[in-house]
């Protein structure tokens, strides 16, 4: 057999694979009526989204923090943390209220968003080959927001296109693990490209993916977008700000749950990473250890989602309280034994609460806030926790200056406990009061289901 037949063969075998691939995660992502709603499409777009956004991840990380000296990696690390906080300050005062006027062509916003993304890539490209900071930092500022908005559009349109068969909390999740999957496999493929070819491909690469993201918005089933019968657009606007300020107790209670762990897991990445470094223990060195933690607190964000994903339960209050009280009970016990193997168990439980968190909060917001104020929740809420978690980081830097482990987690638990018994004598206060409509009921219609599924109002919390 010639060369030519070798390598026809290999083509074959290459292309069969791959659609063998193909059918089988569409078969995954179109399960349990996902493909007749709409649902597999908005995950396969997740992905897009999430490999893209990876892309330009990997092009911009220029700058490795932790191989600095320790007082200017601190330094560093905190202006980061501010830095992150940027795109929020138009996220929930412009984006989300922009969204919430647009619910009527969201296919069209969710295709803006990637298509404005594929073109600042297309500049930054060009930036990152000639070493133009002024036009790449702002393009990247821009791609961040844009990033955020198709966050905040995903989340809100979600309820329209879920089958009755899957719980908003599984529908999350499964947009979320499908997201970290494409990003898992696109960043090193495109870290080696980076490495070989330099970071403009890495981004040009990241234009097509966008522009394949633009299309697949279009695509979505027309039942996203909102009738303009739905809601009182001119009186939801009116009132935004103090529906906003007044979502209800239970999304109110589901806030203030998710920013806890939020909290806390800003708070262990960064104590642990510069303690596990500085100090380190007698069985590995800092770097291994600061490895194991990386890997520690992705195994548990990974975990976290899929437990997400699995879970037949309709009340994310739920998980939300289950996963509030693990994280207390395991970090009082790791603080007692504190160890490396504890910082590690505790990490997993940071990232696994974040996730998990996340995803209840989520479900929450879908389907206690109505059509037309969704989207701007859903904007505020993420500021929100974006800045408990870089509190929470910031205190963390601090922390791993004066504190030991055993301390550090005994208060963390402490203010974990506090935090929960408050929250449950709030709800307890609560039973005998006449039962909380859901928002989608009280403040509008709730959204079409295609198909006669069930308004998400119907979920109990």
């Amino acid at each position: 057999m010639g060369l030519r037949a070798h390598v026809g063969a290999a083509g074959r075998s290459t292309r069969g694979a791959a659609q063998s691939t193909g059918r089988f995660l569409r078969r995954a992502t179109h399960a349990q009526g996902a493909g007749r709603t709409g649902l597999g499409n908005l995950i396969e777009l997740c992905s897009v989204n999430s490999a893209g956004d990876a892309l330009i991840a990997v092009a911009l990380a220029g700058t490795v923090f932790f191989g600095m000296p320790m007082d200017e990696a601190r330094g560093r690390v905190a202006l980061y943390l501010l830095v992150t906080m940027a795109p929020f300050a138009l996220v929930a005062p412009l984006v989300g209220p922009a969204l919430d006027h647009m619910r009527s062509a969201r296919r069209i916003a969710i295709a803006g968003t990637m298509l404005a993304r594929g073109l600042l890539c297309w500049g930054m490209a060009g930036a990152a080959t000639n070493n133009d900071p002024l036009t790449l930092l702002p393009s990247a500022f821009g791609a961040l927001v844009l990033s955020k908005a198709f966050g905040v559009s995903r989340s809100a349109v979600t309820p329209r296109v879920l089958p009755p068969q899957i719980s908003l909390v599984t529908a999350n999740a499964r947009a979320t693990f499908a997201g970290l999957i494409a990003a898992s496999v696109v960043a090193p493929i495109a870290a080696g490209v980076a490495a070989l070819f330099g970071p403009g491909w890495i981004l040009r690469a990241g234009t097509f993916v966008f522009f394949a993201g633009a299309i697949l918005g279009l695509r979505l089933p027309a039942h996203i977008d909102a009738d303009e019968t739905e809601g009182s657009p001119a009186k939801a606007h009116k009132g935004r700000w103090r529906t906003l300020l007044r979502v209800g107790p239970a999304v109110s209670e589901a806030m203030r749950a998710n920013a806890a762990l939020r909290a806390f897991s800003g708070f262990l990445i960064l104590y642990l990473a510069f303690v596990l470094r500085t100090k380190g223990f007698s069985s590995v060195s800092g770097n291994v250890a600061l490895g194991l933690l990386v890997a520690a607190a992705g195994a548990g964000g990974l975990a976290g989602t899929a437990v997400g994903a699995a879970v037949k339960t309709r009340a994310p209050h739920l998980m939300l309280y289950g996963t509030l009280a693990m994280a207390t009970g395991i970090t009082v016990v790791c603080a007692v034994f504190f160890s490396l193997w504890a910082a590690l168990v505790v990490a997993f439980v940071g990232g696994f609460g974040q996730s998990l968190g996340k995803l209840s909060l989520d479900a929450v917001v879908q389907r206690r806030i109505g059509e037309e104020i969704r989207s701007s929740t859903f904007a505020v809420s993420e500021t929100i926790h974006q800045l408990v978690w870089v509190i929470g980081g910031l205190i963390g830097l601090g922390a791993s200056l004066i504190a030991d482990g055993r301390v550090a987690f005994g208060i963390v638990g402490a203010v974990l406990a506090a935090t929960l018994v408050a929250l449950l004598s709030g709800r307890a206060r609560r039973r005998g009061r006449p039962a909380e409509r859901p928002a989608a009921t009280r403040d509008g219609p709730s959204a079409a289901k295609p198909g006669g599924e069930p308004s998400v109002a119907s979920d109990t919390s």
